[in-house]
């Protein structure tokens, strides 16, 4: 077991996992750290580590950044929370997400795991040469979503309704396990193709949009 580790950078994911770490009895402060954790943004990634002299194990928590960035270091592997993080709130944020663990060894594998276990994710394998399109799910799910709240929201203003309204149904979808309902899983066209009039009349802007998310929502 993982009984110390540096945790470099203290944004976001910083500050969350190292608050864990702390909570789980992980010495943060040792001299002689067994791991030292990059939560550092991806493009400081190689600086940082190419700075560090070589000995301790070496990690970093990017999901789109390859493990070469850590060269010249060869003990490593990286732990990607598949989570999204505030500043607001503390290391609960952590809980119930997933973790994309990478690594050339097993022994880097069982490290990554048992880190990621140690934080309170349920890690995963995750190819070094896929990490790109594992990102771009991600952020389809997390960045996208905000982009289609702020569409919605939107129309929904240009109808004099309230945006608010849409967290519960958003939230709901979710917690229906994403089944689909609405116009497109009944086949109502005409509602469709009322909805795009009503569209180019209100915010013409963002009929691309709706029409690009009908044509990927159809069965």
């Amino acid at each position: 077991m993982i009984e110390s580790i540096r945790v470099i950078g203290s944004g976001r994911v910083g500050s969350a996992v190292a608050a864990r770490l702390e909570e789980r009895g992980v010495d943060l402060a040792a001299d002689e750290p067994e791991l030292l954790l990059l939560c550092v943004p991806d493009r400081a990634i190689a600086e940082v580590a190419a700075g560090i002299d070589q000995g301790p194990w070496i990690a970093h928590v990017s999901g789109a950044t390859p493990l070469a960035a850590l060269a010249p270091h060869t003990r490593r592997f990286s732990v990607h929370p598949l989570q999204t993080f505030t500043r607001t709130r503390g290391p609960e944020q952590i809980d119930g997400a997933y973790a994309a663990c990478t690594a050339e060894s097993h022994e880097a594998r069982a490290l990554a795991f048992e880190v990621a276990r140690t934080l309170g994710l349920a890690p995963f394998e995750l190819a070094d040469g896929k990490r790109s399109l594992y990102h771009a799910g991600a952020a389809l799910a997390s960045n996208y979503l905000v982009t289609i709240y702020r569409a919605a929201a939107q129309l929904f203003e240009a109808a004099g309704a309230p945006p608010e309204g849409l967290v519960p149904l958003m939230r709901r979808t979710i917690d229906n396990g994403f089944e689909l309902t609405g116009p497109i899983a009944r086949g109502d066209w005409d509602t469709v193709e009322n909805h795009l009039e009503a569209i180019r009349e209100g915010r013409p802007e963002l009929e691309p949009v709706y029409r690009v998310l009908a044509e990927a929502t159809l069965p």
